[in-house]
């Protein structure tokens, strides 16, 4: 793989990296250590864990089809036949499913992101073993104590 790429894309996981280690005060691999070690201790820290790891789930297949895109590059002639479009394709979709990655890394690092609020107490009523009751109301709504008559009250 060229370095242009090689460098652009690994940057983000790197930059990221940096972001959890400063966020939880310790590099990743003490990070998954302690999360592997207690799971539950720190939700926020075993959801980063995890991600970081579907992170770099993710950017080694992108490594592997940007390689296999380059071989075929250096093969084709003038004109790109079509199984060298379909590994460009694949690329475009290794990238998108890494920056799909990296952006839920960058929200979970952001406790003032939108939903982290509602996410933190939803952590919490849970590690209380307190619920927040059903979503909808189990009861019927409460019935007029008199029907209008028809005609009289509403508006045509």
């Amino acid at each position: 793989m060229s370095d242009d790429i090689s460098n652009g894309t690994e940057d983000v996981v790197g930059v990221l990296a940096e972001q959890i280690e400063v966020r939880f005060g310790m590099d990743i691999d003490r990070l998954k250590a302690a999360v592997a070690a207690a799971p539950t201790a720190n939700p926020a820290a075993a959801d980063v864990v995890k991600w970081h790891g579907l992170l770099l789930a993710s950017q080694a297949v992108l490594n592997r089809v940007e390689d296999d895109l380059l071989a075929a590059l250096e093969t084709q002639p003038s004109e790109i036949d079509d199984p060298t479009m379909d590994l460009a394709h694949r690329v475009n979709a290794a990238v998108t499913a890494r920056d799909g990655r990296a952006m839920v890394i960058r929200w979970l690092l952001d406790s003032h992101a939108p939903g982290q609020q509602d996410l933190a107490a939803e952590r919490l009523a849970r590690f209380r073993g307190t619920g927040r009751g059903p979503a909808v109301s189990t009861s019927p709504p409460p019935r007029p104590a008199t029907v209008p008559q028809a005609g009289r009250g509403v508006l045509r």
